[in-house]
């Protein structure tokens, strides 16, 4: 896994978000820090507990593509959740060790996808060996005293036979054969679990506990070479990775290097009443507090510890405020940073500088078409200056009101694209106006539409 300084983590952050250098600056530290804590003597090691970030500014501004970019730089498994959807223990609802749950189910899943890629060529090798024992069969002694001689003779020969037939295979010249493959099925009856807290709180799995009471058919089945080919592989990769050693792993992984960002953090901050939902908004803090602070949650793959896991929680904070939390949760969250809201100069940057700016992004799509699509300096700043307009005119929505805008302007193109003759076409500023100018003046309209 490569490991990178402050300053590559926020040039990789600087390809993707616009601006925001120092909440970039606060996740490079925080992850870097991961790394430092690795080469900290073991006795030490444990102590040293991760600094979780308090991210705060309105919607779409780059809080979660920040984090997301981060675990993918990380390669670490990384959950978003909204604090709005978890409930009091006691309530109806998700209960927040489903987080650190839902997480392991990815790190394995990351897991078993990195360990299939590492056995991917033995696995290969092996089926194709399989597969040409399908196609010939190895030569068995007949008789009970057989001529040794004529045995090693018809050895060799199948030996040559058989190289001859994996060139045919390698080149696709056997595609149209058919093979017997044995396939193992396993019927499993219609089982219906009626829980009023749902399946996920007994945490465990139905599916392999009667799974491992009925028993498995064998089966044969028609195949063609590359079916057959496909399904041999599929079948060597699984028995080649270990599963034990993948969950191992995996729990490892969650328990040093794994990711939570906690959006709508700011709607379970209540300020204290005593009655009403108020109560229920503490309690939500109150139940994730100890897997901030560090517990173990037990989880279909074993205990998991959260005492390294890193949290980073984002609201907008427009009615509560960051000190309207529990003390305690405060306390677990040292490190604060406000984004700023997006105007013209960074919408016009968001454009078209990233490398998934959205400008590339539908050029690369009606490329698809055969259509060469071509944005103007004037028109990016058109589409900015609108997005500027209708945000400060309504709701604040951020960057989250190009893909609107956009969607807009290229809404017909979009629609007409596979029919159209001409193959070259250029947005400008006053094809940006004609489209949107009724919708801008209309505000009625422009709150339905924009």
């Amino acid at each position: 896994m490569k490991t990178f300084t402050p300053k590559e983590i926020v040039a990789e952050l600087d390809k993707y978000i616009i601006g925001q250098k120092e909440a970039k600056r606060a996740v490079a530290i925080a992850l870097r820090n991961r790394w430092r804590r690795q080469q900290v003597a073991p006795e030490l090691r444990d102590e040293i507990a991760p600094k979780n970030i308090i991210m705060i500014g309105p919607t779409g501004v780059g809080k979660t593509e920040i984090s997301r970019r981060l675990a993918k730089l990380a390669q670490a498994p990384f959950i978003k959740v909204e604090a709005s959807k978890f409930t009091e223990v006691g309530y109806v609802g998700r209960d927040v060790e489903s987080i650190i749950r839902d997480l392991t189910d990815l790190s394995v899943k990351m897991m078993k996808d990195e360990e299939r890629e590492r056995v991917q060529e033995k696995a290969n090798e092996s089926a194709e060996e399989k597969l040409l024992d399908l196609l010939l069969p190895p030569v068995t002694s007949v008789g009970q005293q057989p001529d040794a001689g004529r045995v090693m003779q018809e050895r060799e020969l199948q030996k040559t036979t058989r190289e001859k037939l994996r060139v045919l295979l390698l080149e696709g010249k056997l595609d149209e054969r058919v093979v017997e493959v044995e396939t193992t099925e396993q019927k499993l009856p219609v089982v219906e679990v009626f829980s009023p807290v749902g399946i996920e709180e007994m945490d465990i799995n139905i599916k392999e506990m009667i799974g491992n009471i009925f028993p498995k058919k064998t089966k044969r089945r028609q195949l063609k070479v590359p079916d057959a080919m496909k399904f041999l592989i599929q079948e060597e990769t699984q028995r080649l990775v270990d599963m034990e050693k993948v969950v191992k792993q995996a729990i490892e992984r969650v328990e040093q290097s794994g990711i939570v960002f906690i959006d709508e953090i700011d709607k379970i901050a209540g300020r204290e009443s005593g009655h009403g939902p108020d109560v229920s908004r503490e309690g939500v803090q109150r139940d994730l507090l100890p897997i901030v602070e560090g517990s173990t949650v037990n989880t279909k793959y074993g205990m998991v510890k959260t005492d390294h896991v890193l949290f980073i929680a984002s609201g907008a904070f427009h009615v509560a405020k960051p000190s309207d939390l529990i003390p305690e949760f405060q306390g677990r969250f040292p490190i604060r940073v406000e984004l700023k809201p997006l105007g013209k100069n960074d919408f016009i940057r968001i454009l078209t500088e990233p490398e998934n700016a959205l400008t590339k992004q539908y050029v690369a799509l009606l490329e698809t078409e055969d259509i060469k699509l071509t944005f103007t300096e004037d028109a990016v700043a058109e589409i900015s200056e609108i997005a500027t307009i209708v945000n400060d005119r309504m709701e604040n929505i951020g960057a989250r009101r190009l893909h609107t805008i956009m969607e807009r302007v290229l809404d017909e193109i979009s629609f007409d694209a596979p029919d159209m003759k001409s193959k070259e076409i250029i947005i400008d500023a006053k094809y940006v106006n004609d489209r949107l100018k009724d919708i801008i003046k209309d505000e009625d309209l422009s709150r339905y539409i924009l």
